[in-house]
């Protein structure tokens, strides 16, 4: 029998390291379906910080701002995110040449969503998928500023996304427009937080969740899309 065809929409933002961690569990858990399914992966934008200020914001303190935890509680979560996202074979931690590192900061995220939906519109979900991981790159090993359009050309085309249709996508209205679009269909599928994948636009996963999670939810897809 041949591998079931699926489609994974995931909701996230480049911000969210657990949408790092979800997407390495994930691809785990396809690891140990191979030959039973095939995944197509899209993408889809969700802000979870739609108001941050164009010069950003120290990401311990702006956590501890919004979550009302202290610098020891956030050392712990650090630490036991850091193990989670070991098991999934994701890093998160900083492994650029800047000694000290850069201090680990939150951007507005717009105009990555922005240019995601120029790489699924014009060039597929594989060029979208490489260009949402050189975002996490960027964003959690390298560091750097997500805000700068210059630096968001650069990520664009390390990837193939033509330069010029980039700087083009960041300066699109209508493009902004569908970007906000679905960030509201998402609200409309009680999304509130992320990773939450949507597979064959049906079946909801909220969270990162361990490969054995993902491995069964997708099984019990293909029997239902079967029956």
């Amino acid at each position: 029998m041949s591998a079931e065809r699926l489609t994974i929409d995931i909701y996230s933002d480049v911000m969210c390291p657990w949408c790092a961690i979800g997407y390495g569990q994930l691809q785990q858990a396809l690891g140990q379906l191979e030959g039973e399914v095939e995944a197509e992966i899209r993408w889809r934008p969700f802000e979870l910080n739609p108001d941050m200020p164009h010069e950003g914001e120290e990401q311990e303190a702006h956590l501890q701002r919004k979550y009302g935890r202290s610098a020891e509680e956030g050392a712990k979560v650090r630490g036991q995110m850091k193990s989670i996202a070991e098991g999934a074979g994701v890093t998160l931690t900083y492994e650029g040449d800047e000694d000290p590192a850069p201090p680990a900061m939150m951007w507005n995220t717009r105009d990555c969503h922005k240019l995601l939906g120029l790489a699924l519109e014009q060039m597929g979900p594989e060029v979208q998928t490489q260009l949402k991981l050189a975002l996490f790159k960027a964003h959690f090993n390298e560091r750097k500023d997500l805000s700068d359009y210059e630096v968001l050309l650069d990520i664009a085309a390390s990837v193939g996304v033509h330069r010029e249709a980039a700087k083009a996508a960041l300066d699109d209205t209508d493009l902004e427009a569908r970007v906000i679009a679905e960030e509201r269909q998402a609200w409309d599928h009680n999304i509130s937080g992320v990773p939450a994948m949507i597979i064959n636009q049906k079946f909801m996963v909220p969270g990162a969740q361990g490969p054995e999670t993902y491995v069964n939810v997708l099984r019990r897809v293909v029997e239902k899309s079967r029956a």
